[in-house]
């Protein structure tokens, strides 16, 4: 479990790919805190450590992950947004995430509104059922509020502390990134349901 609150910046050192899985090696300051089988939120996405070596771990991607994520497009030089799990005493700056990614959004316009930014993400009918305006949504491992909510896409405003923190200063229009649904709306669906009764 995390919050959505991103620590650091990784790097991509190499990315080992086969045709169903992929292998990749990462290097952040994160993770000297880091052990052999911890999660990592990698870009929203909960992956466990296989290897370690001070600055640098090794990550295991499954097919899955690679078929509902915008990881497999990653190369040499990439970066990520990094958070390492909650502790029972850790404080949650942002809301609850799982880094389990429901599906890819596409940077459709960024536009700069005084010192923040306004970014509108295109999304599928079967996701962007579940956002209300003022809710919450992952979007590459970051916990954000949703501004707008239209019939494909919606907004989100980026202040500048996060804009530069994260990759968000990096993306493109057109460019995938992995979202999240917040948990709690996929409960409320599930419990609403004729199957729930």
């Amino acid at each position: 479990m995390f919050s959505g609150i991103i620590r650091d910046l990784g790097k991509v050192v190499s990315v080992n790919k086969g045709e169903l899985w992929a292998q990749l090696e990462l290097t952040s300051n994160l993770f000297k805190d880091t052990q052999i089988g911890d999660s990592v939120a990698v870009s929203g996405v909960c992956l466990t450590v296989s290897k370690l070596q001070l600055e640098l771990a090794i990550f295991d991607v499954s097919s899955e992950t690679l078929r509902v994520t915008s990881l497999g497009s990653l190369v040499t030089g990439s970066l990520v947004n990094l958070e390492n799990p909650l502790t029972l005493s850790t404080l949650l700056h942002g809301h609850l995430v799982q880094g389990h990614v429901d599906g890819l959004g596409k940077i459709s316009e960024i536009l700069k509104e005084g010192e923040t930014y306004k970014v509108f993400i295109e999304l599928t009918s079967a996701l962007i059922r579940y956002l209300v305006p003022k809710g919450s949504i992952t979007v590459d491992g970051v916990s954000l509020t949703v501004g707008q909510v239209e019939e494909n896409r919606f907004s989100l405003y980026i202040i500048p502390k996060t804009w530069d923190w994260t990759t968000f200063s990096r993306m493109k229009l057109g460019d995938l990134v992995n979202i999240e649904i917040d948990i709690l709306a996929k409960y409320v669906e599930r419990l609403s349901s004729p199957l729930a009764n």
